[in-house]
């Protein structure tokens, strides 16, 4: 049993069952709670690197300042954020339990940079990068429904690594695409698939098959490799044969991934008329403050002030 931070201090030996106390006190779903466990597992790294892990007692907030700075060295400000985040969260448990004062609270993640990681697409980059994929083979037909589905649907990788053919649904005479997001348990939401985005889909389950009938619990993607044949794609090799597409259409940019086809579907869905409610609907936006950054970028360069500029 720990003790309380008065009698007993912290030692290295007990953070694993600190640990497992934390995480089980969260109410976030396992996928979370696997994150928040592994970004603790760095943190306690690090601090045995620095010999601190036997004395945990005498931490303060500086050290967690010092953490933050060794985050910084090697990973994005979205990343910082999210293991600083974890650790906050530990202590603040920590201190809820009295077990030891919260060091941490006032320590912040890193500063996100303004705008989006990844540039968006534009419509003739799509068409290049679709007309490029030989749909002659199995795997030609894959890769264009995969690159033709996030496009126009903005679905995260881990969304389309995740989806089965049951998933493919109708929803008052539309069909729909039933989703597991991002920190989700369940298939509680849906994507519209459109004739010009199911299409694709059914000619690469039609090759896929050969006239045989699926298992309706099988993967709607899967990898043609021989190691992992007929298995989900993972969200890496999805984003791999994205950018390899993105490529050999020569779109060879660290600002353009996988990730910015979700950011280009949104902003040709505004682009084309869709309400904030819609758009962000369809991206599945907690917050209407998210989707209404896409609007406020699309406005900033259609009604630029450089544009009143003449000389």
């Amino acid at each position: 049993m720990i003790e309380r931070v008065k009698e007993t201090a912290i030692t290295g030996a007990m953070t694993e069952e600190l640990t497992i106390k934390f995480i089980s006190s969260l109410g976030v779903s396992d996928n979370s709670k696997k994150t928040y466990k592994k970004q603790l597992k760095l943190y306690f790294k690090w601090l045995e690197s620095q010999e601190l892990l036997d004395k945990m007692q005498t931490l303060q907030r500086e050290d967690i300042l010092r953490y933050k700075d060794y985050l910084k060295e090697s990973k994005s400000s979205y990343t910082v954020s999210g293991y600083m985040t974890a650790v906050r969260k530990f202590y603040s448990w920590l201190e809820s339990e009295r077990i030891y004062p919260n060091i941490a609270k006032s320590v912040k993640g890193a500063k996100k940079p303004e705008g989006y990681k990844k540039d968006c697409l534009t419509v003739s980059q799509i068409q290049n990068s679709l007309n490029n994929i030989d749909r002659s083979t199995i795997e030609g037909k894959r890769d264009f429904a995969l690159f033709n589905l996030l496009v126009r649907t903005g679905l995260r990788t881990i969304e389309v690594s995740r989806a089965l053919i049951e998933d493919i649904r109708q929803k008052t005479g539309e069909a729909v695409l039933w989703i597991q997001g991002k920190g989700r348990d369940d298939k509680d939401n849906f994507v519209l698939l459109t004739e010009e985005t199911l299409s694709p889909i059914y000619d690469y389950l039609n090759a896929r098959y050969n006239g045989k009938t699926p298992e309706e619990n099988d993967p709607l993607f899967t990898s043609l490799s021989d190691r992992n044949y007929g298995e989900a794609l993972s969200t890496r090799s999805i984003s791999r044969i994205i950018k390899n597409m993105l490529i050999d259409s020569g779109l060879n940019s660290k600002k353009i991934s996988a990730h910015s086809l979700r950011h280009t579907a949104v902003t040709l869905s505004i682009l084309g008329g869709a309400s904030l409610h819609q758009a962000q609907a369809m991206a599945r936006h907690k917050s209407p403050e998210t989707t209404m950054i896409y609007f406020h970028n699309i406005d900033r360069v259609k009604n630029a002030a450089e544009k009143c500029i003449s000389f």
